[in-house]
């Protein structure tokens, strides 16, 4: 398959991610609402963390199978175990930095209010991802997780098109494409608790919802752009396990707020439902023999 049609099948795969973005902008969801969707949200993210890990974990596992039956050495092992923890530890341990980085910059510009200080002393007010409120900067690192995800699932259909498996690849997208829809909906469930200093929701702009599917969906294009070109375990492993460590960092935080709503029923009905989506989604590319 020429690379015209296998970025189209790329395009296809991650713009669905737009589906699920408009429920961000709910203008009234009630609170037992929000608690669902957030367990939702939840419910896949913890689906995705299995599946990323099952892909990531697989060229290990064949490493150690050759050392057993002795047709491989240690070298492999050693260099995918490698690649396995640093990823891991790399978007697990740097969302967490990332994350404490923008809390600080938030609450310098807090303390710089008016009348804190001279208006020469006064800190410049604070831009960009900092200034934003902590369920916007939630759905951000939910995005970059499920874009590095995305990336893997990329470079999966971009290899299967360029050794003209079309009907693999076909199956590949639609799989992917499903899975797409469902974590467009995890981006955006946090934002339905995103309310402003008189307890009103703030709602995302469109611009902003494009944004986090650009974010968490693009990255499906451009794997599969990559993966048309070359295939490499080793690039895989790195930004599976990448989405893994960030994905988890951002479970974390959904529990959090989760725990804050004391409703465990709501949160144990989300979470079900949540990892039952992305089952039923995993089910189109298992038939697909992957």
């Amino acid at each position: 398959m020429d690379l015209s049609k296998t970025l189209l099948l790329g395009f296809i795969a991650g713009v669905t991610i737009v589906i699920g973005l408009p429920i961000g902008r709910l203008r009234k969801p009630m609170p037992s609402l929000k608690v669902f969707l957030n367990a939702t949200a939840v419910g896949i993210l913890l689906f995705l963390v299995w599946d990323v890990f099952s892909a990531a974990w697989a060229p290990l596992d064949t490493a150690l199978a050759g050392v057993h039956e002795h047709t491989g050495g240690l070298g492999p092992v050693l260099g995918y175990g490698a690649l396995f923890a640093g990823g891991l530890s790399v978007g697990l341990l740097g969302l967490v930095g990332y994350d404490r980085y923008l809390a600080r910059a938030g609450s310098r510009a807090a303390r710089g209010g008016p009348g804190a200080m001279s208006v020469s002393e006064r800190p410049p007010p604070v831009r960009g991802v900092a200034s934003w409120s902590p369920a916007r900067r939630l759905a951000l690192l939910i995005a970059v997780g499920i874009g590095l995800h995305n990336f893997a699932e990329g470079l999966a259909i971009g290899q299967s098109a360029a050794t003209n498996q079309v009907a693999l690849a076909t199956l590949l997208v639609i799989g992917f494409a499903l899975h797409n829809a469902t974590e467009g909906f995890g981006i955006v469930a946090p934002l339905a608790a995103d309310l402003d200093e008189t307890g009103a929701v703030r709602r995302p702009s469109w611009g902003f919802l494009l944004a986090m599917a650009l974010i968490g969906g693009g990255p499906t294009f451009i794997g599969t752009a990559v993966g048309h070109g070359f295939s490499s375990e080793a690039l895989s492993v790195v930004f599976l396990t990448l989405a893994a460590g960030s994905i988890i960092y951002v479970v974390c935080q959904l529990l959090g707020v989760a725990a804050k709503a004391k409703r465990s029923d709501l949160l144990a009905y989300g979470i079900l439902v949540g990892l039952l989506a992305g089952f039923a989604t995993d089910a189109v590319v298992t038939a697909a023999g992957v």
